[in-house]
């Protein structure tokens, strides 16, 4: 059983940074953070193979957002620049670790099994 723990969510202003992390008990295939604004569907973010360390990410962050890992600490982080309020949501970390993780279950909320209790980020001026 794989339990995550999330940190470094908070409240910033626009074009700020965050960096939120999130530490894996246990082995896993794939890590991803989702997110989930009020009202709305839970959402890829990005993710990573933990076996080539190969990282995707949605369009509406890509360059803005930088995903890595530390292996020996079983740890992601996340981190967000240039902060809009549409990002404000709250973002889960997720693990993967049964099924040989591809692009399109790593993108998929049905892709992961565990799931952290989430933190939330919020951007408002």
């Amino acid at each position: 059983q794989v339990q995550l723990v999330e940190s470094g969510g908070g409240s910033v202003q626009p074009g700020a940074s965050l960096r939120l992390s999130c530490v894996a008990s246990g082995r896993m295939n794939a890590m991803g953070w989702f997110r989930q604004a009020p009202g709305k569907e839970r959402e890829f973010v990005s993710a990573i193979r933990w076996s080539d360390g190969n990282i995707f990410y949605a369009n509406s962050v890509k360059g803005r957002f930088t995903m890595s890992r530390d292996k020996a600490k079983n740890t992601v982080y996340l981190n967000l620049s240039s902060l809009k309020p549409e990002d404000s949501a709250v973002y889960y970390c997720a693990a993967e670790s049964r099924t040989r993780p591809i692009m399109s279950t790593m993108t998929s909320r049905q892709g992961y099994e565990h799931w952290g209790q989430g933190t939330q980020v919020t951007v408002s001026s």
